[in-house]
């Protein structure tokens, strides 16, 4: 499978849909902390792929650990205020973006959701399998 330029709507689609919840978790759902403070965060790595994978065909699981990957790197920063660094300490939508407090919980969450999306696409590949 080479890495080249693509559409997929329903990955987009996928996208646009996660993309809602977590806008939803992050403004109408803060009395709910498990949803707010871990649900966020998992989904958020299942968002990122399928918004990926709308323009590009990559191998999924180098795609999903490529995600996580840049997913820690980011919650690592955050122990380093980095979103305070570049200015962004007075903007609630940038912080909320980016963080602003390490967590090896949201790691935990990363994790979660790239296990979820691996489990979905080997469920998805063997239903395939069968079908040949």
């Amino acid at each position: 499978m080479k890495n080249r330029l693509t559409f997929s709507c329903k990955n987009l689609t996928i996208a646009i849909f996660l993309f809602l919840i977590e806008i939803l978790i992050a403004t109408k759902l803060n009395d709910y902390f498990f949803v707010r403070a871990y649900m966020g965060d998992v989904l958020v790595v299942m968002l990122i792929y399928y918004f990926v994978k709308s323009f590009f065909d990559l191998q999924p699981l180098k795609l999903i650990i490529g995600i996580f990957i840049f997913a820690c790197s980011m919650e690592f920063l955050q122990y380093f205020h980095f979103a305070e660094l570049f200015g962004f300490k007075d903007n609630p939508v940038m912080m909320t973006v980016l963080g602003n407090s390490f967590s090896w919980l949201d790691v935990v969450c990363y994790f979660v959701g790239s296990i979820i999306l691996y489990l979905m696409r080997a469920i998805k590949w063997e239903r395939r399998s069968r079908l040949q």
